[in-house]
């Protein structure tokens, strides 16, 4: 069963109707916190999740999931009980990990109508009997926002939040918090009270309280670059500067971000985030972020820019050169 969005789950699951289990598959924290609470709201009542709803760890043994599974709720007409990091299993032996997914597979054939099993992974081997056993009988649910769907996304927060968020604000507070949904509803939430009866954040609020609050890192700037934002990408090279990060060791950092595209565009289509991480050898949440940028740039452009990054190089070598004019003047020629 291929992977569905939020929105795709939310319409199988509408009015309770009854489901064998489900995956949520993906790193994204925000999003799985939401999906947790869709699936309380829609199969436990208020009144009965003190008992209608259970959190176990997937290393507590499938003997034990299974056995709340099939144990009636107290004072629960039904129970939610989530299975978290669930890709342990994967690591067990052969012989264990055949035995476990037999027994889920005896499981899924006689479900308890009473229970709706959650497994949680950030990523699973779709190689593995596990995984095609998961695909097959559970609903499978991407924890991943598509980048079509970011900016509605900071909207429905606002909303939430009972405040206005114009257009160019929601899309610069994604461009800056690198998509990550937790961290952009954390920001949403200090820019509500900083407008306060206001009740409408704008762009110029993003910039004056974002940005100033923010320590960023070397890849947003260069994410930044590759983006061609200049006037945001002077202001982050000039906070990064007084933060007293050091030209070379900026322009080393940005050159192994332009390699990293490069090589994440000889990547064969649709490689998942962790198979990336392993193959460019960074964290997955950054080889996602390189995966998605790669495929905006066109080559051409970040071979050029790996050209003035090390022609930049050079010239911070040599020591007596301004290294704030030189850096000025590196961003400005990324950016041309």
């Amino acid at each position: 069963m291929p992977a569905v969005s939020l929105e795709q789950f939310r319409k199988k699951i509408e009015g309770g109707k009854p489901v064998k289990g489900v995956l949520l598959l993906g790193e994204d924290a925000y999003l799985r916190e939401q999906l947790r609470a869709l699936l309380v709201d829609t199969f436990v009542p208020e009144a009965a999740r003190p008992w209608g709803v259970s959190r176990l760890s997937a290393a507590a043994g499938l003997d034990a999931i299974l056995q709340q599974a099939q144990s009636l709720p107290m004072l629960a007409p039904r129970q939610v009980i989530f299975v978290e990091e669930t890709e342990a299993w994967e690591q067990l032996s052969d012989d264990s990990r055949e035995q476990m997914v037999e027994k889920l597979e005896a499981y899924f054939d006689d479900p308890a109508p009473f229970s709706v099993l959650v497994f949680e992974a950030e990523h699973l081997d779709q190689r593995m009997r596990l995984a095609k056993l998961l695909a097959e009988h559970v609903l499978v649910v991407a924890v991943t926002v598509g980048e079509e769907s970011e900016v509605p996304l900071a909207m429905q927060m606002a909303q939430r939040l009972d405040i206005e968020l114009e257009s160019a604000a929601a899309e610069a507070l994604v461009d800056l918090l690198n998509h990550d949904m937790g961290r952009l509803h954390t920001e949403m939430v200090k820019l509500a009270t900083y407008v306060g009866s206001r009740r409408r954040i704008t762009l110029a609020d993003v910039n004056a309280l974002v940005i100033s609050s923010k320590k960023y890192d070397v890849w947003q700037l260069a994410d930044i670059l590759a983006l061609r934002k200049r006037d945001r990408a002077l202001v982050f090279l000039d906070s990064l500067l007084r933060e007293g990060e050091q030209p070379p060791a900026l322009v080393g950092a940005m050159a192994w971000m332009y390699r990293k595209l490069i090589e994440a565009q000889d990547l064969p289509p649709g490689t998942p985030g962790w198979q990336a991480a392993r193959q460019l050898g960074m964290r997955a949440g950054t080889a996602e972020q390189a995966l998605r940028q790669c495929r905006k740039i066109p080559r051409e452009q970040l071979l050029n820019g790996l050209a003035v990054l090390y022609e930049a190089d050079s010239r911070l070598k040599l020591g007596n050169a301004d290294e704030r004019a030189v850096m000025e003047f590196l961003v400005t020629r990324l950016t041309a």
